[in-house]
């Protein structure tokens, strides 16, 4: 685990006894918001010795409603997550839909995620396992951690060995995620770094009025306990203001709460050391 995790973040010193940490805003709005965002999470993981891998989502191609924000341009975006990695010195991650947008992002970033509703698709997995890049799978709302052992062996007989798993809760009625974190400890006994998504775990999708909502006052529960339940790292995404963000802003982080989370998170990792 420990040599997987410095060949990800060969460019920052960090705590190995820490979580690791994957934020950034869901999805690429404009490049003032990217730097600000990389730059405020740079700077706390830093101080705190957590190894930090910056997150944008290129385009939304998952949203409930046709008029809902996807995206400002797919190489546009990807230029400006690159570019904040390159800035800052750190790795980069973004969602990748078909087997054909593989290639292009894997030319930008150090991760390519796979969304969890994609989680079964054996040509994306293929697809992005032939880039040779590091894939993160989220576990997808309607599997068990059991089943991901399968989207790990596909991308393993793609030729990459490089996987991650992303827990992310399963659905619970029509509008609603309850998370399992035995998962947790279930997922990384196929052998992979296992996330936990404490953002989306917390989505309320399908609602009536065609805008997702969340609980994000749960987001502290959910990171602790996923600590105490021994994930690897943590997924949230944040935002300078969730109310204003163009995608998934009921269930997003304010920025400015980061910082004092992962502090207290750092004291639960340490309890259970």
């Amino acid at each position: 685990m420990q040599e997987f995790l410095k060949n990800i973040f060969k460019d920052q010193e960090f705590d190995e006894n820490n979580f690791f940490l994957i934020a950034g805003p869901c999805v690429v709005e404009n490049e003032e918001m990217v730097l600000e965002i990389a730059s405020a999470v740079t700077a706390i993981c830093k101080k705190f010795g957590i190894p930090y891998v910056f997150k944008a989502s290129y385009k939304k191609a998952n949203r409930t409603s046709s008029t809902s924000f996807t995206g400002i341009g797919n190489e546009l975006a990807l230029k400006m997550v690159k570019n904040a990695g390159t800035k800052f010195s750190i790795p980069t991650v973004t969602d990748i839909h078909t087997a054909e947008e593989a290639a292009m992002a894997a030319a930008y970033v150090d991760i390519l995620q796979i969304p969890a509703f994609l989680c079964r698709q054996t040509a994306l997995l293929l697809a992005a396992a032939k880039t040779g890049k590091i894939i993160n799978v989220k576990k997808g709302q309607f599997v068990s951690g059991e089943s991901m052992k399968f989207a790990v062996e596909k991308i393993n007989n793609g030729g990459n060995q490089k996987v991650m798993l992303t827990e992310r809760g399963n659905t619970f009625g029509y509008q609603d995620l309850v998370v399992d974190f035995r998962n947790i400890p279930i997922m990384k006994n196929i052998g992979v770094p296992v996330i936990m998504d404490c953002t989306h775990s917390l989505q309320q999708p399908n609602l009536p009025g065609g805008i997702t909502g969340g609980n994000p006052q749960m987001i502290e529960t959910i990171a602790k306990a996923a600590i105490a339940a021994g994930a690897d790292g943590l997924f949230i995404e944040t935002h300078p203001n969730p109310s204003k963000a163009k995608s998934d802003g009921a269930n997003m982080l304010p920025l400015p709460a980061l910082e004092k989370l992962i502090e207290k998170l750092i004291r639960v990792r340490k309890a259970i050391a």
